[in-house]
């Protein structure tokens, strides 16, 4: 490629499945397949049960709504690219497109960071201060919540977009995945992009690595009440309702932080597991969640087979 212009952009990119596993591709889609349906039936499922039942109309029920939404937006977002190029090898993502898709991708990550916070801090009332419970979380009080959540992550992410349509590209136009990622559209620049990487960073640190400090503190706290409590019963009984929430932020959170390390730090990183860290990010845990809170909240469990035992009656 050679350019006799200062600028220039690309009119589309070129996404990558799996590396070396392209000729796998049509029954890679299978398990890829189980995984998209399993996190859209098994959310939708969450949301209708929460809906249907008066009783799980309080603010743990309420997070995990707005859990369950962010999780049908992040597997709605890289559904069509990423089957796309599984199914019929359609490789070409246009320019704006890309942009669009990244910008969603990653705010609804940033919700979904957030919203598990929210969650954190849920626990952590319902816990430390149960008879002041109702009074701090309020319906009112949860949908400020998760308008500041919606708000911050749209707000802070919004220069990344413009950010990159100033950059110049070289002519590379393969991306490292099936889905449109920030690092990933940046490195393809060769323009200086030292305000890209300085302001993803400022970003990434004072939202998800904020967020990720408050939950630990969090449930620092959640320990030292816990360890407080009179009987090893209620200890257990406490603990057990974050069970849930700490195999979700897990979920999340590890290879969250594995991709961006990998993008950011692991220039010699293999090509095949920088794609599967990467998969793992976008669609296991919307795919894993409404499963973990189905097996291990009682509650959500037991209005289920209410709901199925009506629909078989």
């Amino acid at each position: 490629w050679e350019f006799n212009v200062s600028f220039y952009q690309p009119s589309a990119f070129l996404m990558m499945g799996i590396p070396g596993l392209e000729a796998l591709h049509p029954w890679l889609s299978i398990p890829f397949c189980a995984l998209y349906l399993t996190a859209l039936l098994g959310n939708c499922v969450i949301l209708f049960i929460i809906k249907k039942t008066p009783s799980l109309h309080e603010p743990m029920y309420y997070f995990l709504s707005m859990l369950a939404v962010t999780d049908l937006g992040l597997a709605l977002c890289t559904l069509p690219t990423t089957l796309g190029l599984f199914w019929f090898n359609v490789r070409r993502i246009g320019f704006d497109a890309c942009l669009a898709q990244m910008y969603f991708i990653h705010i609804l990550s940033f919700i979904e960071s957030s919203v598990l916070l929210a969650m954190a801090f849920d626990r952590f009332i319902a816990i430390s201060h149960p008879l002041r419970h109702p009074s701090i979380l309020t319906k009112s009080t949860v949908l400020k919540i998760g308008l500041a959540i919606v708000l911050r992550g749209m707000v802070s992410l919004l220069p990344i977009p413009f950010l990159l349509k100033r950059l110049t590209y070289c002519g590379r136009t393969e991306l490292s995945h099936s889905f449109c990622f920030h690092p990933d559209i940046m490195n393809l620049a060769c323009a200086d992009i030292k305000v890209n990487v300085f302001y993803g960073m400022i970003v990434l640190l004072s939202t998800v690595g904020m967020d990720f400090i408050f939950i630990v503190l969090s449930y620092v706290l959640i320990i030292r009440t816990v360890v407080s409590l009179a009987t090893k019963e209620e200890c257990l009984k406490a603990l057990n309702t974050c069970v849930s929430h700490i195999c979700a932020v897990l979920v999340f959170f590890i290879p969250m932080i594995g991709l961006s390390m990998i993008h950011r730090f692991g220039k010699n990183v293999p090509p095949l597991l920088n794609a599967l860290v990467a998969y793992t990010y976008l669609i296991i845990p919307p795919a894993l969640n409404p499963v973990i809170y189905s097996i291990k909240s009682s509650h959500i469990r037991e209005a289920l087979l209410r709901a199925l035992r009506r629909k078989s009656g």
